[in-house]
């Protein structure tokens, strides 16, 4: 950009006049003559619009078999902490009825001896 501004600064007023006329009289003549090709410019651009466009649809494929993939890992996951919470659960109960069992039995023992 630096060296845009530099080249600018280099043409005078009466120079961009002079440019902007000739490329204004001569553009039809270059273009009918075969010198400007726009029309080969503008299908190589629109076939790599092409195909970066198919490619993006096809990065967004595999985003999305990608998150669909992460989503039933996580769902997984939660089923397998549902497991696990059962069995603490389970575990815990266990291990409170043995503490009470524990209780009335020692409170039984001292009451018969």
């Amino acid at each position: 950009m630096e060296g845009m501004l530099n080249m600018e600064s280099k043409f005078t007023k009466e120079d961009l006049e002079y440019i902007g006329e000739y490329l204004t009289e001569n553009y039809p003549q270059l273009f009918r003559a075969g010198r400007i090709k726009f029309s080969d410019v503008d299908f190589e651009q629109r076939e790599r619009i092409i195909r970066v466009e198919e490619e993006l649809k096809h990065q967004r494929e595999l985003m999305k078999q990608g998150f669909d993939l992460m989503e039933k890992r996580f769902e997984q996951i939660d089923k397998r902490f549902e497991q696990v919470d059962k069995r603490f659960k389970m575990v815990i109960s266990l291990m409170s009825l043995g503490f009470t069992v524990m209780t009335f039995m020692m409170a039984a023992f001292k009451f018969i001896h």
